[in-house]
């Protein structure tokens, strides 16, 4: 089991490309705990505006009666790839973890994998 900072650690040593992760709490929109950034990504403020694209998904969901879990939620921009995956286990309702990737050199295929890994170790 991995508390936030060490699953925080991890993301951004296993997972190649990462540019920041952060753990978020979709409920108030505040980031937990953060790791790495740039001078172009502000994790707090990417947690909060992030926080909208998940409560709308949830919304749209809803809305169609899907009676189904959000796994991943992925934007690509043209350098950075933004991936949200959604926490369900151990106490994770209502968090996010928010991983930012440098399209480049990421792998996205093992980046997914690597943040499911995380988080099934993740206790919050």
């Amino acid at each position: 089991m991995a508390n936030t900072e060490m699953a925080l650690k991890d993301a951004m040593n296993s997972i190649e490309g990462a540019i920041g992760v952060a753990l978020v709490d979709y409920g108030s929109g505040m980031a937990l705990g953060t790791l790495g950034g740039s001078q172009s990504i502000d994790l707090n403020v990417a947690a909060a505006a992030n926080t909208d694209v998940v409560r709308a998904k949830l919304r749209a969901m809803e809305m169609l009666n899907l009676q189904d879990r959000i796994e991943d939620i992925l934007i690509t921009l043209g350098t950075q790839y933004h991936l949200i995956r959604l926490l369900t286990g151990r106490g994770g309702n209502g968090l996010f973890l928010y991983l930012v990737l440098d399209s480049q050199r990421a792998n996205l295929a093992m980046a997914r994998h690597q943040l499911k890994r995380i988080e099934s170790d993740l206790e919050v």
